[in-house]
This record gives structure tokens, C-alpha cells and sequence, in this order.
């Protein structure tokens, strides 16, 4: 136990000299970035994503979501947010983020507004309401420095469209996550997000048609209740199933607990616990969620430092779903935000 407790401490103290030794401390942020600026900013966000959890356990899978779909593409630049022309809402991987969730984020943002006007930027309400909503699910607090600015523009399509698809097995999916300059450890803590959540069919369908998938191989029985379930599926994109059927609100590692027994629910997911390159720390990760919690808000740091902007780069938005001026391709006359969305 002694020897157990010793190592967990060791990979705590490894994981926090990783965060604060990051060249992104040089760019320019911090977690007291808004200390003096705007000093009620965390209990603003806290206030509107506990009312907000209290009402809908599932925000906090979908603020992580938009939070992966924001960073992953051009950076943590809450381009994902901008409504009107080439918005990336539009395209495949986005259409099923959350409009309850995007609203929060609005609604966070206007509360800050009015209190701290054209200091705090979309991004960064974007960061710390994911933040604070995993807290609230029960996963690790992740301590992140703060002091992004908000894009111009949204990502372009081939960014978007190259975002890790459901349908990836392991050598694609490390090849994606490299090209973002995210390693193997990252992609295994990072799917761990689907310890909660949801999908919809269309996303693991493979697994069952036209035949049982055997490659990753997937329960019997499990297939056969998905294949059940989806066949109700009409129209198409209307039945869900939770990510993590053991606990579906609770941000924990039994999503890992998941793969062993062969019931992941994305192909992408089950992989891991099959390929050499990452079967290992996915069955450490299901046998020591402290690891799990370090690791996964290590990278978590790390995507959050992708292609920042600082300084005099993009803008603080008023507004999160258009940018301050015309931008070309984004339409800002009678956009109205997300509000309309829900």
C-alpha cells in the first residue's frame, strides 16, 4: 500500500511540474490572469454551471465536447461558437453539439459582460465552465491558466473534418492526435472523456452492421442490444446510448472498465485496450482512477495551450456567437447567438 500511495505521489508531482513547465506560461497565460481585472469571474461561471448541472447532469459532457471541438481544429479560440457563413456548427462532427450547452456559454459570457465588459474572452468562459462542470461531475479540478483571445473566423472545413472520428482505429487515431502534436498518452486520457455523456447511432453502428464487428471485438450480447435499440432508430440520430453504461453521469474511469469487458461503444474506444501502444495505460487507467484523474487534466492543459492567441491577437468578442466587426464568410446582421437554437 505504502509502495502504491508513493507512486501515485510521484505521478502527481510529475504531471504538475509538466503543466507549470509548459512554454505556453511564456505566451502569456495564467490561471490569476483576470485576478485584478475581473475578480467575480469564478463565481459567475460557478453559479451558472451548478444552476445549469442541477437542471441537466449531460452539460458536462457536452461543455467537454465543444471544448475538444473548439481546441482540436485551429486552437482554443472559441471559433466553434460563431454562428452565420462557414460556421463550424454546420459541418458533420458539429451537428450534434449541444444547444443547451452553447447557450450556457452565451449566458455565462453575458453575465461576465456585465460585469467585467470586453475583459474576459469567449475562450476562456468556454474553458472554465468545462472546468467547473467536470468538477461538478465528480472528475479532477484542472487548474488552467487563462488569458486566451477569441478568433476572428472559424476553422476551416478540412480542419474541422479532421477532427478524430468514432470510426478511427488506433494507428489513425495516434496519427490524428500527432498532428495536433498530442501524444499517445494524451489520446488514451483524453477518450476518456466518454466515461460520460452520450452517442447516437449513426456513431457506433458499425459495431453491428451489417454483421457483429470482431474487430475490435465487441460483447455478443452488447451488440445485439445496440443492434436492438437502433433498429428504432427513425428517424435516424434520434436514439442515444449512454458512453459509459456503468455510471453515464459520473465522470470516473469505469468508461476503462468498459473496454475490458468488450462493452466500448465506439469502435475508437474499444481499440485502445487491444493495440500494444495503448492497452497498457488503458487497463492502468481502469485499475487507478487517481492516474487517470492526473493524466487526463495534464492534457487537458496541454490542448488548452494549442494555438493560443494572446495579446494583441484576435479580439475579446461581445458577443460569442459573431465577432466584433464583419469578418469575411461570417454574416453578423440579425444574428441572435445560440438562443434561437434551443
Amino acid at each position: 500500500m505504502k509502495s502504491s500511495r508513493a507512486a501515485a505521489t510521484i505521478v502527481v508531482l510529475a504531471l504538475a511540474f509538466a503543466v507549470h513547465s509548459s512554454p505556453a506560461a511564456a505566451k502569456g497565460l495564467s490561471p490569476d490572469f483576470y485576478a485584478m481585472s475581473c475578480p467575480q469571474l469564478g463565481q459567475i461561471v460557478r453559479s451558472h454551471v451548478a444552476k445549469a448541472f442541477r437542471r441537466d447532469p449531460g452539460v458536462a459532457p457536452a461543455l467537454v465536447r465543444i471544448f475538444f471541438h473548439d481546441c482540436f481544429p485551429q486552437g482554443c479560440d472559441a471559433s466553434v461558437l460563431l454562428t452565420g457563413n462557414n460556421s463550424e456548427q454546420a459541418l458533420g462532427p458539429n451537428l450534434t453539439l449541444r444547444p443547451m450547452a452553447l447557450k450556457l456559454i452565451d449566458d455565462i459570457h453575458a453575465g461576465v459582460e456585465a460585469t467585467c465588459p470586453r475583459t474576459v474572452s469567449c475562450a476562456d468562459v468556454t474553458v472554465l465552465a468545462t472546468r467547473d462542470a467536470l468538477l461538478q461531475a465528480g472528475g479532477p479540478y484542472i487548474d488552467f491558466p487563462l488569458g486566451r483571445r477569441d478568433g476572428l473566423t472559424p476553422a476551416s472545413a478540412d480542419l474541422v473534418l479532421a477532427l478524430p472520428a468514432p470510426s478511427f482505429d488506433v494507428p489513425t487515431l495516434i496519427s490524428s492526435f500527432g498532428n495536433r502534436s498530442l501524444g499517445v498518452a494524451d489520446l488514451v486520457a483524453l477518450s476518456g472523456a466518454h466515461t460520460f455523456g452520450v452517442a447516437h447511432c449513426p456513431s457506433f453502428s458499425d459495431r453491428f452492421m451489417p454483421i457483429i464487428d470482431a474487430n475490435p471485438a465487441i460483447g455478443p450480447k452488447f451488440a445485439k442490444m445496440l443492434q436492438a435499440k437502433c433498429a428504432k432508430d427513425i428517424p435516424e440520430g434520434t436514439v442515444t446510448q449512454a458512453l459509459d453504461g456503468l455510471t453515464p453521469k459520473v465522470f470516473d474511469n469505469l468508461y476503462y472498465t468498459d473496454l475490458i469487458t468488450r462493452r466500448g461503444l465506439l469502435k475508437s474506444d474499444q481499440g485502445l485496450i487491444d493495440h500494444p501502444d495503448t492497452k497498457g495505460m488503458a487497463t492502468q487507467f481502469a485499475l487507478n482512477q487517481l492516474v487517470f484523474f492526473n493524466e487526463f487534466a495534464h492534457s487537458m492543459v496541454k490542448m488548452s495551450y494549442m494555438d493560443v492567441l494572446t495579446g494583441s491577437q484576435g479580439e475579446i468578442r461581445r458577443n460569442c456567437a459573431v465577432p466584433n466587426t464583419r469578418a469575411e464568410g461570417i454574416e453578423t446582421a440579425g444574428d441572435e447567438g445560440h438562443a434561437a437554437n434551443m
